[in-house]
Order: structure tokens, then sequence, then C-alpha cells
């Protein structure tokens, strides 16, 4: 069995790969986010696992003997799921791996902007000890954090904030005023609802065409000018020009984002220019746990498809419409 991987996964999953394929097996790291440019070595591979990186059609169509692709973590907007769906090729993901890890990545970017940490670090490395009088600090206990997408994440997010006393906000157009309200969240129809009425907005909602820019210049107009606004999602869902353009003007308080449209942004990007603004490195998810997770599920999803099996954890599960999945 030939493993193609564009980023090694961590140590403890390759040795499951190994220890759980029965079968002599190929890895193949190739340090290279796209595919296109080494088809040589996927024209022969069963399973590409996907990290930091993207897999597009024509990557899927030239990859005759391609069984399984995994991807090591929830979102899977760089896979082209129609195409490998059309194919019979599975897309394996890892909901629930992650939950934890980026809920408190997204909830110490809360308290690092409600204390103007970073401003703080470096005013005061650059000998400005009256930054401590900025009068930015606040404290979180007794705010309205609105959270955008009640999903795992979500969900996890929105618990630690209640926790802390915070109060919770939430919008979910999958999920009933019952349910909502049952997570002790106030319930609301419409997001914007929300983005009126929080003091802290975090967003954990997919990157589709229905979430694209769905926060963009009209939308921080109708955000309290204290406001804060956390991206921990995918890069896209908040408009970055507009961001940028918020931040600058004082049209909301502040930001931060683990997330970027262009990954990874190049150092002139007018993000690493924006005042008020943290950055991470899409790096919520890269706890040492959370990875362990991810690495072991995605390892365990594409070698159980490989057996022929229907794993459940899939982006599409109508892939196994297929005819290439009859009787199995």
């Amino acid at each position: 069995m030939k493993v193609v991987m564009t980023q090694a996964i961590c140590e403890e999953g390759i040795e499951r790969l190994k220890t759980q394929a029965g079968c002599q097996i190929d890895i193949h790291v190739a340090d290279n986010p796209d595919p296109n440019n080494y088809l040589d070595e996927m024209k022969d591979a069963d399973v590409l696992i996907v990290r930091i990186a993207k897999c597009d059609s024509h990557v899927i169509s030239s990859s005759p003997a391609l069984k399984v692709i995994g991807r090591t973590g929830v979102g899977f907007d760089s896979v082209d799921v129609k195409k490998a769906t059309e194919l019979g090729i599975p897309v394996v993901i890892t909901p629930g791996a992650n939950n934890r890890s980026v809920a408190e990545h997204a909830v110490a970017m809360m308290f690092a902007l409600s204390k103007n940490l970073y401003e703080g670090q470096v005013e005061t490395a650059n000998g400005n000890w009256e930054i401590r009088g900025a009068k930015k600090a606040f404290e979180l206990e007794g705010k309205t954090v609105g959270i955008i997408g009640l999903g795992a994440i979500g969900r996890e997010t929105g618990k630690i904030c209640q926790a802390i006393g915070m109060k919770l906000m939430g919008y979910d157009p999958f999920m009933t005023r019952e349910q909502v309200e049952k997570l002790g969240a106030e319930y609301c129809s419409d997001y914007k609802e929300l983005l009126k009425n929080s003091d802290i907005v975090s967003v954990h909602v997919p990157l589709t065409e229905q979430t694209r820019n769905m926060i963009a210049e009209k939308e921080f107009v109708m955000m309290r000018k204290t406001a804060l606004v956390i991206n921990c999602s995918r890069g896209g869902i908040i408009n970055e020009d507009d961001l940028c353009a918020a931040l600058r003007t004082g049209v909301i308080a502040g930001a931060g984002t683990d997330v970027f449209c262009q990954e990874p942004p190049q150092p002139d990007d007018l993000l690493f220019h924006t005042p008020n603004l943290i950055i991470s490195p899409h790096s919520a998810a890269q706890t040492r746990e959370a990875v362990i997770k991810m690495a072991s599920m995605c390892v365990d999803g594409c070698l159980a498809v490989c057996r022929g099996e229907k794993w459940p954890f899939v982006a599409d599960k109508t892939v196994y419409d297929h005819p290439r999945w009859s009787g199995k």
C-alpha cells in the first residue's frame, strides 16, 4: 500500500499506520502543499493524506489507484469533494478530534485582547511603560459572547465562556430555538442580530458560498465600537480588507484570527500592519493532544476504507452510492 502525505503526520500517527495496516506500507512525505507538483508519486498512491494543502480535481483524476483521501481536520474546503465523490473516493475527516483545542484557542484570543496583552508587551519592550494606562483592558465576566455556528467547536467554546461568567448568545441555521436555548444561550434567528448585541463574536462555521464574506463592512458597522471578533474557523468568512479597515478606523475595538484567505500569508499582508489585531498561524488545532487524535482518526479511517469498509466520518456519505461500493 502506498500512502502519500502532503506533510508528515505526527510520529504517533505514522506508527499507527505502520502497525495497523496489515501489509507493507510505502510512505512518501512530499512536504509540498500541492500534489500537482508530484503527480508521478500520485499515479500509484492508494491513500493521500492532506494536511495544510489542497487536492483539486486534476490531482484526483490523475491518481488512478487512489482509494481514499484523508483530511486531518474537520474542514474540507481544500479538497474537491465533489470530484472525489463522483469517482467513489471517500474523503475521510476527523470530527471531534480538535474540538477542545480550537475552543481553548478562541477563548485564549478573547483573554489576550481583553487584557491588551500583545500591545502591552510590544510597547513595554519599546520603552513605553505608560501603555499600562491605555484603558483598553476589560473583564470578560458578565460580557456577552455571540457564537456563530453551534457545532461541536462552537458549543465547546460557549461552555468555556459560560464557565468564566460570560453570557451566551447563539446563531446556527441548522438548530431550533429549543436546541440553542438548551445550551444556555439566547437564541438568534439572524446572525446580524447577534452581531449587534454581542461584546465578543466568535466564528465557528465552515467556509461555503453561503458563509464567504458573511462578516464584511456593513456587518462591522452593526457591531458595538467596543466589540471584538474572533475567527478560528476559515479565512474568507470574515472579509480581511474590511476587517483591517474597521480596526484602523475604530469601527470595532479588536480582533483575533487564526486563519487567512491565503495561507501562509505574505509578509506584506495588510493584516500584519493593522492595530488591535492578534494573529496565529492556523495553529488552533495544533495542540499535542489534538494532533495525535486527528492523525489517529485519519489513519483509522483511511485504512478502513482501503479494507472496503464504509467509514462513517467522511465529507460526503453519498460516495457510498458509487458502483465501486456496491455490495460492501
